[in-house]
């Protein structure tokens, strides 16, 4: 899943600065929480965003466990010297239809490229995949990291996997299913946001309020 909303960049773009977020919707981590496997490995980026992230979740419910790893290689994007730079005036300046801060295999400044991320994620992915086969694996991570991800799913097109939207604490699953020598990915669900059907849930089972009658006098 990715990290809650971020608050107090100004607008700029943060990428790797180790900056807090904002986990005060109650209901959005409660709904999150019953959706989570609860026997699962927990991993999460070396930024505080992805911890506070977690631990919202632990205290909505979810039982919290023993341990949560912090994998350095889930990290956002490194973008180097545009990090604190406007965000809208720079994404502005990018020709039409762009996904990206830049083409997949163009570093920032003083950073890295898409393609870098992509690589190092989807390492790390095979790696832990290896480790934990049999296992639920809960990651929260970053925009940029899940959209790593949703392209490894998608056969390795990672300017596709940039085309799909990561909102802030949505859920994306992926299945990694094993037959013979063979591992295959399969997508199921991509930014789902739990809180929204719940809301409709809650909506729905409300009690009515008391029938109003209007009558007109001839």
């Amino acid at each position: 899943m990715r990290h809650a909303p971020v608050r107090s960049d100004g607008g700029n773009i943060y990428g790797q600065s180790d900056i807090a977020c904002d986990t005060g919707d109650r209901e959005v981590f409660e709904a999150v929480a019953k959706i989570l496997p609860r026997s699962a490995v927990w991993y999460a980026s070396n930024l505080m965003r992805t911890h506070q992230t977690a631990e919202a979740i632990w205290a909505a419910g979810f039982p919290q466990p023993a341990d949560m790893i912090k994998e350095a290689a889930f990290a956002e994007q490194h973008l180097g010297q545009w990090q604190g730079m406007n965000r809208a005036a720079f994404l502005a300046s990018r020709p039409a239809g762009s996904s990206w801060f830049a083409d997949i295999d163009r570093p920032a400044p003083g950073g890295e490229s898409y393609m870098d991320l992509y690589t190092r994620v989807t390492a790390a992915i095979a790696r832990i995949t290896d480790a934990e086969a049999g296992r639920d694996v809960i990651a929260v991570g970053h925009g940029g990291t899940i959209k790593a991800a949703v392209a490894l799913a998608l056969g390795g097109l990672v300017e596709k996997g940039l085309a799909f939207d990561i909102d802030n604490c949505s859920v994306t699953r992926l299945d990694h299913i094993v037959s013979g020598d063979t591992g295959i990915w399969r997508l199921p669900m991509v930014n789902q946001q739990p809180w929204i059907a719940d809301a409709a849930h809650k909506a729905m089972h409300q009690p009515a309020g008391p029938e109003v009658t209007t009558s007109k006098l001839a």
